[in-house]
């Protein structure tokens, strides 16, 4: 049994008298263990999918229209609010792009971490493990940072306090949305090889959202790549990297400068994310797509499964897949 599975997710923003739909028709599957990234341009639904686990997206604004989230083999949208309580922080935890935003700037770092234990392992609610915590997620003297405010930490060390206090609850699932978006290259490769060691150590499967490839081919075991809403293409995450079957995923790859091979302009890709309520007719990505033909903009096209273990939304996918070179793996973070 998969630890979470989304089954045909659809979630709606309603707006006045207008119903948008954030999310349509989203199926995914973590196992124990297991790494999964979600990578998609801004404003593909990655997000709204991540928060949707442990059902985190306010409703309203929100609606939940079907399908089903199993977590550990119970419905998420099925559960109460002392069910739900249990499963946010118990079961999944998050650790978000911002750590700066999310830590409280008037308590000391080491109270924010034991409130999280208070809440979830109340016996555990003390300065030594705090400590363990904290060493844990690599912080030097962890007997004094305890008595720090967040502002006298780097933002390196305030997203390693961020993950301390998502592990306090000794969770099965780590949701990591964009964790090193606001921080810089260095501490980006250190916060990342923390999050691998941690799994490898704890053996907790990660959810991490993204909309850089560039850390893919070392952080994940599958891929799942988004647009408007829908998943596009699913893929082990070797595979996806060294030959890209949707053309998104293709022109997503294209746009991640590499080490290696000559060095010329980004290939970047044409247009936009389509706005909510603003979805084209037919495939989503028809309008940006170099291989698009006019029966593109009549139907939907269906997520099928072209290989084995490989889904894709699109149905003249053989003439995007293209054999991509090894130094591809290896690209800029």
């Amino acid at each position: 049994m998969s630890l979470l599975e989304i089954k045909s997710l659809k979630l709606d923003f309603i707006a006045g008298d207008r119903s948008l739909r954030a999310v349509d028709d989203v199926s995914l599957a973590i196992n124990a263990g297991e790494t999964v990234c979600l990578v998609g341009e801004s404003g593909c639904g990655k997000s709204v999918t991540a928060l949707s686990v442990a059902r985190l997206v306010p409703t309203p604004p929100a609606r939940y229209i079907g399908g089903e989230i199993l977590l550990n083999g119970r419905d998420v949208l099925k559960m109460s609010k002392q069910e739900l309580q249990e499963i946010r922080g118990g079961v999944v935890s998050y650790v978000f792009q911002d750590p700066g935003a999310s830590l409280n700037p008037v308590f000391r770092v080491g109270t924010q971490i034991k409130e999280s234990l208070k809440l979830h392992r109340p016996e555990k609610a003390n300065d030594e493990e705090v400590i363990r915590l904290l060493k844990l997620v690599g912080i030097p003297a962890p007997e004094s940072r305890i008595k720090d405010y967040p502002h006298q930490m780097s933002g390196g060390m305030q997203q390693r306090v961020m993950i301390a206090m998502a592990l306090a609850s000794e969770p099965k699932l780590l949701v990591a949305d964009e964790p090193t978006t606001a921080l810089d290259v260095t501490i980006q490769a250190q916060i990342l090889e923390l999050l691998l060691d941690l799994k490898k150590r704890l053996g907790m499967s990660i959810l991490l959202i993204t909309h850089n490839l560039g850390i893919v081919g070392d952080m994940a075991d599958r891929v799942a790549v988004m647009y408007a809403g829908q998943v596009v293409e699913l893929a082990p995450a070797l595979d996806l990297l060294r030959r890209p079957l949707h053309p998104y995923t293709r022109a997503l790859m294209n746009s991640v400068p590499k080490l290696s091979g000559n060095l010329s302009r980004l290939q970047a890709i044409g247009g936009n994310v389509p706005t909510l309520g603003n979805f084209p007719p037919g495939c989503r990505f028809a309008p940006r797509c170099p291989i698009a033909r006019p029966e593109c903009s009549k139907a939907v096209p269906e997520l099928m499964e072209v290989e084995a273990k490989r889904w894709v939304r699109c149905p003249y996918w053989e003439n995007s897949a293209t054999l991509v070179s090894p130094e591809t793996n290896r690209v800029m973070v």
